[in-house]
């Protein structure tokens, strides 16, 4: 880990509370230290989404699996939009991705090493569909609802959004990853997701929430805070 990397890492977990950690980290490895926060150089990249903007349109969805596994299907997407007709807006829609941790549970919990932070890549953590031997353990150990590992269900593997590292269909011979397109970013038609390289706030969900309504929204009745 360079110094920078190291620094910026010390400062995100410097933002969990003694609660958060415990919450998260307790109840999965026993006499978990807050030093182990510094053990992962922080990814590459990051997806942010503003649920005020969302439609549910799922559009990111079929990207999704259409890049990945050559597919419209919404059970194999590694980004979730969960619709709930009962709430009202903007609860009715929630929207849930990998937020690629700076301290994941999931890479530590993988008994054959198959979740990876993958230095190759800029450090984003991804899943060695090889390696995963199903036992779903990252499932289990993802402290947030949904889990962001997601079990698929037709080549019995888990995985969770890679930035498009690994898009066999990818339309860009270039590919995805940090420096590339994320086929949920480029084909939102309302712009409700973006791409960062910056470390979101990790406590909760702020960090990963965003504003990315401008005057035109507001022009159609949406609040612009």
């Amino acid at each position: 880990m360079t110094s920078d990397s190291n620094l910026k890492a010390k400062s995100i977990c410097s933002e969990l509370s003694r609660r958060d950690f415990l919450k998260i980290s307790g109840s999965i490895v026993i006499g978990l230290g807050l030093g182990s926060c510094y053990a992962f150089p922080v990814s590459g990249g990051y997806i942010l989404v503003d649920p005020k903007k969302c439609q549910g349109c799922m559009s990111c969805m079929m990207a999704c699996s259409i890049v990945h596994e050559g597919v419209v299907n919404l059970s194999l997407s590694r980004i979730q939009v969960l619709q709930n007709s009962f709430e009202k807006w903007p609860d009715d829609i929630q929207n849930e991705q990998c937020r690629q941790c700076v301290n994941p549970l999931c890479v530590k919990v993988c008994p054959v090493g198959a979740l990876r932070v993958d230095r190759r890549f800029e450090n984003i953590r991804m899943v060695d569909q090889q390696k995963c031997i199903g036992c779903k353990s990252c499932i289990e150990a993802c402290p947030y609802a949904p889990s962001r590992a997601i079990w698929n269900h037709e080549e019995h593997y888990s995985q969770i959004c890679d930035l498009c590292v690994s898009t066999p269909y990818h339309w860009d011979e270039a590919g995805g990853g940090p420096d590339g397109k994320q086929a949920c970013v480029e084909f939102c038609p309302v712009k409700a997701i973006q791409f960062t390289k910056e470390v979101p706030v990790q406590r909760g969900d702020s960090g990963y929430k965003v504003n990315l309504r401008d005057e035109n929204w507001k022009a159609l009745g949406y609040p612009t805070d």
